[in-house]
């Protein structure tokens, strides 16, 4: 299991206009076979901070979601959306255990 997990800073002004695209990201994203979970969330305290969060079944799915055709557009539009700050590490993780 391969986990990406940060944080993507928008300008506050363009978040309304970026949520499409973004919608559009993670619909695609879900789609893919490799994909266990896609998320993005706004922080509740700063508005203008996206939290992310994925969830991949190895790394191999990962590298080809890089090679996605709509990953291709969302990095054509992103600088269009006010991205500010990137913050995106990746985990090798098991499956994990229930709480």
């Amino acid at each position: 299991m391969v986990i990406v997990m940060g944080t993507v800073k928008l300008d506050p002004a363009k978040l309304e206009a970026a949520k499409p695209a973004m919608a559009r990201m993670v619909a695609a994203s879900r789609a893919e076979p490799g994909c266990v979970a896609y998320a993005y969330a706004q922080d509740l305290l700063d508005p203008a901070t996206m939290h992310v969060a994925e969830q991949w079944k190895d790394r191999a799915a990962l590298t080809e979601h890089f090679a996605t055709p709509h990953m291709a557009e969302w990095r054509g539009v992103m600088g269009g959306l006010g991205l500010t700050g990137r913050d995106l590490r990746v985990f090798e993780a098991d499956e994990g255990l229930p709480i």
